[in-house]
């Protein structure tokens, strides 16, 4: 049961699933993520499988997102639907992984963005390597952290998720188990044996357990003072004029992260804390579907399209946002991407179990 760029085995008890498109570092495409929900469907019929097991065979990566230049393509030619079809199958699928009913393992090392954080922070055991480079990025190139990010990043300690989601920054695994992004810290030299345990029918608690090590601290938990001060202010503007006045004392953290803010996209920002704010209210369901509002909409706008050209396939200077600066954002205007669609809303299939 494989198709290209995704080996999906079954080995004693348990069902492993390999990302293998080294070159795209498992970017994920609209085949990628149709196999593994087929992969997830048979693992769950079949009695024999106690545990799922999804990782790369990459370790440069675990997966870095979904496959953007495609979709940038599908854009410049009009192909909106075929767009969305990706957006609401890789939906789906977080749902899928979020309610899978036997246990879910995401081995996760080197970058994990995006669509990374799709297949791994939906499961109940994410398990990091040293290497772990986490980040959700999309508002760098004029889109917003999707893929159930309104859920779980709104979940995190504070305010660290909207400092995540407005900065973009990237995260190691000290910080990914500090904050609860993953739940465990395995070295990559032991995921093997940790997969042999659980196809062993192991407890998956405790073969995780005897195969982990003590995470670093966690450099982002040191600044959640910091963090938590600035990031409640209800605007993007309000943020930058609290992270301003905080780094007056010469705080190199804040002064980084107020660079890295202005730098992004404004209209992304200004989306993107309002879905921070509305996060907390909604379950995954909810979340996805605004998102995939939200979607509809950005994938027309004119950032995304000179994010991804600018960044991802010219490799050129800074973008040119429009508007360039959030102080021009209007609110009216954020407040449509979140409306009702009228082509309509997305779908959810019944699940066996599901409540």
């Amino acid at each position: 049961m494989s198709t290209q760029n995704i080996t999906c085995e079954k080995i004693g008890r348990c069902g492993l699933i390999s990302l293998d498109r080294p070159n795209a570092l498992n970017a994920m495409t609209l085949d990628m993520v149709i196999a593994v929900a087929a992969a997830l469907e048979s693992y769950a019929a079949d009695r024999d499988i106690a545990c799922v097991v999804i990782r790369s065979t990459n370790p440069r990566a675990f997966c870095a997102g979904g496959d953007i230049k495609a979709l940038y393509e599908l854009g410049r030619a009009g192909k909106h639907a075929e767009q969305m079809a990706f957006f609401s199958t890789e939906y789906r699928l977080c749902r899928q992984i979020a309610r899978f009913p036997k246990p879910y393992v995401a081995l996760i090392e080197g970058i994990t963005m995006g669509g990374g954080a799709a297949l791994s922070l939906h499961g109940a055991h994410r398990v990091a390597a040293e290497t772990l480079s986490f980040a959700m990025p999309e508002v760098g190139i004029g889109f917003f952290p999707d893929i159930g990010a309104t859920y779980f990043l709104s979940r995190l300690p504070g305010r660290i998720g909207t400092y995540l989601a407005l900065t973009g920054a990237r995260v190691g695994v000290g910080d990914a188990v500090g904050v609860g992004i993953a739940t465990a810290h395995v070295p990559a030299a032991r995921f093997d044996a940790l997969v042999a345990r659980l196809s062993e029918g192991a407890n998956v608690d405790e073969a995780i357990a005897a195969e982990s090590a003590a995470a670093p601290d966690s450099v982002l938990l040191q600044q959640k003072h910091f963090i938590d001060g600035c990031f409640a202010a209800q605007s993007v503007a309000a943020i930058l004029e609290e992270i301003d006045e905080a780094s007056y004392a010469g705080s190199s953290f804040g002064m980084t992260t107020y660079e890295t803010i202005r730098s992004r996209s404004p209209t992304s920002l200004a989306i993107t804390l309002r879905q921070m704010q509305l996060g907390p209210s909604l379950d995954l369901e909810a979340a996805l579907r605004l998102e995939f509002r939200v979607a509809a909409r950005a994938i027309r706008g004119h950032d995304y399209y000179e994010g991804v050209r600018t960044l991802l396939i010219d490799k050129a200077d800074a973008p040119c946002w429009s508007p360039a600066e959030i102080e021009k954002i209007n609110v009216s205007d954020i407040e449509a991407y979140f409306a009702p669609l009228a082509e309509g809303e997305l779908e959810f299939p019944a699940m066996a179990g599901a409540a």
